[in-house]
């Protein structure tokens, strides 16, 4: 779905009087490959260019260096910008960003209507996104009085009405609560596992990629780690070194691996945590 070769982005840093001082690389030759129908987590700290990477596989950006591929095309390529944009839809931190009709399944029509979609099929493909996103019963409703995971769920609905084969979801759920998390989240799985659509999670909340099915992590624009989750977070001290939090079970087996207790690397979650406790506990 997703082939990035040698990938390098650089921004331009002006001056006071708005002049080009120096170059910033957000993105240093950035090589990877995403499978189409997987779950993806990219993580890193503030600037580690994750959210950069992010723009170029909806082409927002293009790179100053290397090749993007989205679904075999080059984002550099302009006669397939919006073939790209259909394939590879964006969801970004603030949904207030991203919604722009006064009623919810106008906004969810916007974007196919854009596409030349016929009005029929439009009013289908509004339907069946609010429904895959349990939006369905707010169609009438305005956007500004639903909740933060509400208007996360209709921009993500919004995407899903141009059916694209992948979703980018840039820090989804930085501005919600834990209750908005969960079912933004819970969302995006759905519609991985259901609908099979491809999605790139970006996110600081490490509980929210533990089902992932790989997980990129970045630093100062380079790719420093890959893997499956419980290959990555069995890495704690190198997490540790690049200002990384783990999954708080990962966290707890850790320190109790510190004092001795033979845990294996890689528990995720308190089920796992709690098993490994009890197995431990029949042996003595």
């Amino acid at each position: 779905m997703i082939k990035a070769e040698n990938v390098t982005f650089e921004y331009d840093r002006l001056d006071e009087e708005g002049n080009i001082e120096s170059k910033l690389t957000a993105v240093d030759h950035l090589s990877l490959k995403i499978e189409s129908g997987s779950f993806i987590a990219v993580l890193g700290h503030n600037g580690s260019g994750k959210s950069t990477f992010a723009k170029h596989i909806n082409a927002l950006l293009t790179p100053t260096d290397g090749t993007l591929w989205v679904n075999g095309m080059d984002t550099k390529d302009e006669e397939h910008l919006w073939d790209i944009r259909q394939n590879a839809g964006m969801v970004f931190q603030n949904p207030d960003n991203q919604i722009i009709g006064t009623i919810v399944e106008e906004d969810v029509g916007f974007g196919p209507e854009n596409l030349g979609v016929p009005t029929d099929e439009i009013w289908t493909r509004v339907e069946e996104s609010l429904d895959a996103v349990g939006m369905l019963k707010y169609r009438h409703h305005s956007p500004n009085k639903l909740s933060g995971g509400q208007k996360q769920r209709v921009a993500i609905a919004g995407v899903m009405a141009m059916h694209p084969k992948c979703i980018v979801m840039d820090e989804p759920t930085a501005m919600l609560d834990p209750h908005g998390r969960k079912s933004v989240i819970e969302t995006a799985k759905k519609l991985n596992k259901e609908e099979g659509i491809t999605v790139i999670l970006i996110t600081h909340y490490m509980e929210e990629v533990i089902e992932a099915d790989r997980i990129f992590v970045m630093d100062d624009g380079k790719l420093v780690m890959e893997g499956t989750p419980k290959e990555v977070f069995s890495k704690v001290e190198k997490l540790k070194e690049l200002r990384l939090d783990v999954p708080q079970a990962t966290l707890v087996a850790h320190e109790l691996q510190q004092r001795g207790i033979p845990l294996p690397d890689g528990i995720l979650n308190n089920e796992e945590l709690v098993d490994e406790l009890c197995r431990l506990k029949s042996k003595m």
